[in-house]
């Protein structure tokens, strides 16, 4: 995608983190943006913050019709949509004995299904434009390679890496002139040890002493570790912009990663189950 001047990007989880970076950025190029979060005052407050043409839309995207929503929304008021990036994302550390069945729903929701909707409601309008078009999905460094602790982001993750992979073919076997990238982003300040002040009413249960226990509260204390200790994220924008610029697929944050992943299909192939190692840069 070369040209951004003009052009509509709809971004999920705009309020913070990836997303408030990928605005910015959308704006710096000139774009109009429909930014789209669960936190209301907190997204209208990014929009308010950058400038430019950009619509701050409220949306629980666990729901599929919320997503129809927002996308009719950016139809009524922009009439297309050029780019879309699937960004919002939560994670949700803990043992799978653990971890309560709402919260792998939720997970799941957000983290992959919330994709699913996006693409079966845009990448139609994007086929009926005529014109070059983009789609641009966030899951993470944990969705090429594994470690302990975290198996419901780990999944979840892994699924939307293959979900692009399998959309990128299918866009092609069907010459749709859309490109298709997925963002695999590693130990980074975001606001993801913040997932749980997102949580959505329907995944919702104090009564369950789990989320009182030693171990919840542990996993959070992880969680908020790894990312309060990551490299900052300013860098973002630029660097995905300039790959969804270049049609790169796969958009790494680290030169590491790669040899990660090679080491990782190398010990695939010889029938070698996975090692549990340090994976930070």
């Amino acid at each position: 995608m070369k040209e951004f001047k003009d052009k509509v990007a709809l971004i999920t989880g705009a309020a913070n983190g990836f997303g408030k970076e990928f605005v910015k950025e959308a704006v710096k190029r000139e774009m109009k943006v429909v930014a789209v979060d669960i936190e209301g005052e907190e997204v209208e407050a990014v929009a308010k913050e950058v400038g430019g043409d950009v619509t701050a839309v409220q949306a629980d995207l666990t729901r599929f019709e919320e997503a129809e929503r927002v996308v009719n929304l950016t139809m009524e008021k922009y009439g297309q949509i050029d780019l879309l990036m699937c960004n919002a994302g939560i994670a949700i550390p803990r043992y799978v004995w653990e971890v309560p069945v709402r919260d792998w729903e939720w997970i799941t929701h957000i983290n992959l299904l919330q994709h699913v909707y996006f693409m079966k409601l845009v990448i139609p309008i994007m086929r009926k434009q005529g014109t070059h078009c983009h789609i641009c999905n966030t899951a993470s460094v944990a969705g090429v390679i594994t470690s302990n602790g975290m198996p419901a982001y780990h999944a979840t993750k892994h699924a939307a890496v293959a979900l692009a992979e399998s959309v990128k073919y299918d866009l092609e076997c069907v010459g749709a002139d859309i490109g298709m990238s997925v963002f695999c982003p590693g130990f980074i300040q975001t606001d993801l040890h913040h997932s749980e002040r997102h949580r959505p009413e329907q995944y919702r249960d104090d009564s369950d002493p789990y989320y009182s226990s030693p171990e919840f509260a542990m996993g959070q204390k992880t969680a908020e570790r790894v990312i309060v200790t990551g490299k900052r994220l300013d860098f973002a924008g630029p660097r995905v912009f300039k790959a969804i610029e270049d049609d790169d697929f796969y958009i790494l944050t680290d030169p590491l990663y790669t040899t990660i992943i090679g080491g990782r299909v190398t010990d695939m192939l010889a029938g070698k189950g996975p090692k549990l190692s340090n994976i930070r840069p």
